[in-house]
């Protein structure tokens, strides 16, 4: 059609097909007529521009005034599995190794008594695998974006666990002081507790300090895990000295952290209701 009315066309036939064509609406508000040859362009051009129409991204999209297409039927299952999957990666394999290793290294440091210098290589061997493995799966995760919440709660266990293990173990052979092991444990294990306490206020991060106390500490044991004489059993003496204060001095400045954090976050709650309450 043209936009002639359709008595013009003295009753043409197509004139009285369009009249009977029922749902259409044409130019002139009548039911049943046809649309003008421009109006029709502009309908399929629109239906072709937007990109919820029929053909976009190969789908047929929402009409107008209609809710949104369903997901597929399988969506959420697909997407719980996509998550479960994800677990799986290098850098949590690499913790759940260092939690399997504990009891290895445990069985090996008190095999034959404890003191058989081939046993305490082996487990001195278990011990240094765990520390390797603590310094490249942190960083694989923060570098591919492999960090889920397992890893987050996995790995600072295993941290625990295997210096732990450590400690214990040498303490309870005698090669190490029990109040080295008090320090260093009650150390790790409150200033854990102490960021999740202040966890609603922010992340207190990981400083220089306590990194280098990290190391400290895994040098000084795993010396100590070794059967060493001479000169090398005075040198870790002095390691494990330089570790103890390493690890109170960062402790005091994780307290110091968490403190600001928490007095900053309660400052600025208290600020934020005020504005909300103007």
């Amino acid at each position: 059609m043209t936009g002639i009315p359709a008595s013009a066309a003295g009753g043409s036939s197509a004139a009285r097909g369009a009249a009977s064509t029922p749902g259409a609406s044409g130019a002139t508000g009548r039911p049943g007529a046809k649309p003008a040859k421009g109006q029709a362009g502009a309908s399929v051009a629109k239906s072709v521009s937007r990109p919820d129409g029929p053909d976009a991204l190969g789908g047929s999209g929402p009409a107008d005034g209609q809710e949104g297409a369903r997901p597929a039927r399988g969506g959420k299952l697909t997407a719980a599995a996509v998550n479960q999957a994800s677990v799986w990666n290098v850098a949590n394999l690499l913790t759940m190794l260092r939690l399997f290793l504990v009891p290895g290294f445990v069985a090996l440091m008190l095999a034959d008594g404890g003191y058989d210098p081939a046993w305490r290589s082996l487990a001195w061997a278990a011990f240094a695998i765990a520390m390797i493995t603590d310094l490249f799966d942190g960083h694989l995760a923060r570098t591919y974006n492999l960090v889920t919440d397992f890893g987050k709660i996995a790995d600072p266990i295993a941290d625990k666990a295997i210096m732990g293990a450590a400690l214990i173990c040498l303490s309870w052979l005698g090669d190490l002081p029990w109040w080295v092991t008090a320090v260093i444990l009650g150390r790790e294990l409150g200033i854990t507790l102490l960021r999740f306490l202040v966890i609603r206020y922010g992340v207190i991060p990981a400083s220089r300090g306590g990194k280098l106390k990290t190391l400290t500490q895994g040098v000084a044991v795993g010396m100590y895990v070794l059967a060493l004489t001479g000169w090398l059993a005075t040198l870790r003496f002095w390691v494990m000295a330089v570790a103890i204060v390493l690890t109170v001095v960062t402790g005091l400045d994780y307290v110091r952290q968490a403190i600001v954090l928490r007095r900053r976050g309660i400052a600025e709650r208290r600020v934020a209701a005020e504005e909300a309450e103007r």
